[in-house]
């Protein structure tokens, strides 16, 4: 079976998750969201295998070939491979078009993607997160991997503006900790890659939990975690891997700042200042052999 989009052209393998997404089960949503995310392993699985891989059941992955309107998963491999031949065509292309040139082929990706990117950007959904920015007691980012370090930017630059900010990208017994303030007046900014993981689960429960809020942003996951969370901005990955995972989450969390800081002009103001008073304390105590304290006690 063959799905056409409005243009009449076969729909690519995630416009049929995306059409079909939201009258799916969970558990295939999440076998949905791995064959998308790793086409190129899945074409030669099993469903016994996917179903492993996904933690479902070989079963699980037979219907979701079919609810993504596939007479089975044959035929939903067979497109798979078609598209994962079609992207490595494009791949080599852009290599050869660009004459071997890394900064083009980088900048020209990054430009692209930033495009998509702000395509997706729903001006009601980015100004409903700026609001739980903005009425949250404290926020707690959290992320793994190369979405940790985003977590602890936003959490660095919140501070900076004077707000109450931690980050998290603990694992196993140590993210319980982290987890314990948690209150029903906080935030969690949840900065996920496009792999479902045991510690976002629990993070999700703990903060449906406590009546904590949640920012989703994610590059493929907001619609199975969509009944769970607030709001969730999509920030989609690179499908050659010239740029950095994070670099649309990046972008997307500079422009969330960057318009919260509007929100409280005279708070971020004090905030700025206060840090210059203190950088500069602590470099006028590096010129003198004698620690500050230590000199008031001898004057």
């Amino acid at each position: 079976m063959t799905e056409h989009g409005e243009n009449g052209r076969d729909l690519s393998f995630s416009a049929r998750i995306n059409r079909n997404l939201t009258g799916m089960s969970r558990a295939e949503r999440i076998v949905a969201e791995y064959l998308r995310d790793h086409g190129r392993h899945a074409i030669f699985a099993t469903a016994e295998q996917i179903g492993s891989a996904t933690d479902t059941s070989d079963a699980t992955v037979v219907r979701t070939a079919k609810s993504l309107g596939f007479s089975g998963l044959l035929d939903l491999r067979r497109t798979l491979a078609a598209e994962v031949v079609e992207v490595t065509n494009a791949v080599r292309h852009f290599h050869d078009e660009e004459g071997g040139s890394a900064v083009a082929r980088v900048f020209t990706e990054a430009a692209e993607r930033l495009a998509v990117t702000r395509r997706l950007v729903e001006e009601a959904e980015f100004g409903a997160a700026v609001e739980l920015l903005d009425g949250a007691r404290e926020v707690l980012a959290f992320g793994l991997g190369g979405s940790g370090l985003l977590a602890r930017y936003l959490a660095m630059r919140l501070t900076r503006m004077g707000r109450r900010a931690r980050a998290s990208w603990a694992t196993g017994f140590q993210l319980a900790d982290d987890l314990l303030g948690l209150g029903a007046d906080d935030l969690v900014v949840l900065y996920t890659p496009a792999r479902i993981l045991g510690e976002i689960e629990v993070v999700l429960d703990h903060a449906h939990s406590v009546g904590a809020r949640v920012l989703l942003v994610s590059s493929s996951l907001g619609a199975l975690f969509a009944d769970r969370v607030d709001v969730t901005l999509a920030a989609p990955q690179s499908t050659t891997n010239f740029t950095g995972e994070m670099l649309s989450a990046e972008v997307l969390t500079d422009a969330l700042l960057l318009q919260l800081a509007s929100h409280d002009e005279t708070r971020t103001t004090r905030a700025a200042e206060e840090l210059t008073k203190l950088r500069s304390e602590l470099v006028q105590g590096d010129d003198s052999p004698v620690p500050k304290r230590r000199r008031k006690r001898q004057a």
